[in-house]
């Protein structure tokens, strides 16, 4: 569970990258959308979700929408986790005491969020939910006046939703 959701306030919150920058919510918004997705690498749900949060990142990514990945494991286990899941977005690590998320209110992962330039939650997933990252996709195409593409293949099996 989270405590935010569609139309709350994203909470700020300011992140060290793998890439050794800091990654800070409110200067990323300013320049557009931002996608947040908190993970633990151990999850079976994350592992399962990340390759289509990198499809959504290859399409959408750049250009005024950032994509942000905040591991709730350390440097090295988040390394590999990229690494095995073929994420090449940026990944942060929160800390310990994990403030990010608990500012968020997370009970589960993985937990995304989608957020306006104004702070606004526009989308909040849990889990694994096939229609919340169509609602994503849309979302960022009508943003960037893209045609919709479908996120999944017609030929692919894949279920409508995995709980965290």
């Amino acid at each position: 569970m989270t405590t935010i959701n569609a139309g709350h306030r994203a909470p700020a919150f300011s992140l060290k990258g793998l890439d050794v920058q800091e990654y800070s919510l409110d200067a990323l918004r300013e320049k557009g959308p931002v996608f947040v997705a908190f993970f633990k690498v151990s999850c079976p749900v994350c592992q399962f979700t990340f390759p289509f949060l990198e499809r959504l990142y290859k399409q959408f990514g750049g250009d005024g929408v950032t994509f942000l990945g905040v591991s709730q494991d350390d440097a090295r286990a988040t390394k590999d986790f990229a690494r095995q899941y073929g994420v090449t977005f940026p990944i942060v690590l929160d800390e310990k005491g994990y403030p990010a998320s608990n500012a968020y209110g997370l009970t589960m992962v993985p937990t995304i969020f989608l957020a306006d330039t104004d702070g606004t939650v526009k989308v909040s997933s849990m889990g694994f939910s096939k229609y919340d990252l169509e609602k994503i996709a849309s979302e960022l195409a009508d943003r960037r006046h893209m045609p919709r593409v479908p996120l999944f293949q017609p030929n692919e099996s894949v279920p409508a939703t995995r709980p965290g």
